[in-house]
């Protein structure tokens, strides 16, 4: 029996199927850098309340005519939910699924980063168990498959924990830090009140997209200049204001 038999056997072959595309997909993000852009008009309103649910307003003008942002599959895949955003100011006890994605490090790392991670070792851990016990074609083998599931969180976590230091270090593009507030930039989504949008920005050359929202909830209307005020407390998005020349009034 091959190695090639082993992962694609009954047992192995969805995971091995899930990793494939998982590591295709760091592939292409990472060394190809292309984006799966979504090209809709595009207006997201993050509201964290008591019970820290997320909720997501999304404005689509499909066939309108309307141009807007484009939220693209590698800023989903990446985004990080911090702890302070689930735990905040809740005056209710966590649910069940809240305090998994805590303890096993789903949350406070890049989402994708800990799902593959965990991917990987599930099935590693499940390849080597039915290579060893020869389980990789039989009832075993799933017993074994479906048992690995929780001890692979376990690993997962352990694998992960240090990695949370190195990426607090790293803005959400994965690049170090670099200096954005007082920089101009194209709006890329039609913003006000408290709506969530995108920019986009040239810092040393490089070509950044950030989250904006607006500094004192004044429209910021899509492809418009703008210029960034300062950043949020929680480091996930940055003020900004439509930018005119001689005709900018920052309020802090």
């Amino acid at each position: 029996m091959t190695l090639t038999d082993i992962v694609f056997s009954d047992v192995n072959i969805t995971l091995t199927i899930l990793l494939i595309l998982l590591l295709t997909y760091w592939l292409i993000t990472m060394i190809s850098g292309v984006d799966f852009d979504l090209d809709v008009d595009v207006d997201v309103d993050i509201d964290v309340d008591i019970d820290a649910d997320i909720d997501v307003d999304v404005d689509s003008n499909i066939g309108t005519g309307i141009e807007g942002s484009d939220i693209d599959f590698h800023d989903v895949a990446n985004t990080e939910v911090n702890q302070e955003d689930i735990i905040g100011k809740r005056r209710k006890p966590l649910k069940w699924w809240q305090v998994l994605l805590i303890y096993f490090n789903f949350v406070g790392l890049p989402f994708m980063f800990t799902f593959t991670s965990w991917i990987f070792i599930w099935w590693l851990i499940t390849t080597l168990g039915t290579t060893i016990t020869h389980s990789y074609n039989s009832t075993f083998g799933f017993i074994i498959m479906l048992g690995s599931f929780f001890p692979s969180l376990f690993v997962t976590k352990i694998f992960t924990t240090p990695f949370k230091a190195f990426f607090k270090n790293l803005n959400q593009d994965g690049d170090a830090p670099a200096e954005i507030i007082g920089r101009k930039g194209t709006s890329l989504s039609k913003i006000s009140d408290k709506k969530l949008g995108r920019a986009e920005i040239k810092v040393d050359g490089n070509t950044l997209n950030i989250n904006i929202k607006s500094l004192d909830g004044k429209e910021i209307s899509y492809n418009s200049q703008i210029l960034i005020i300062k950043q949020s407390n929680d480091k996930l998005f940055y003020y900004a204001q439509e930018y005119k020349s001689g005709s900018i009034d920052i309020n802090f």
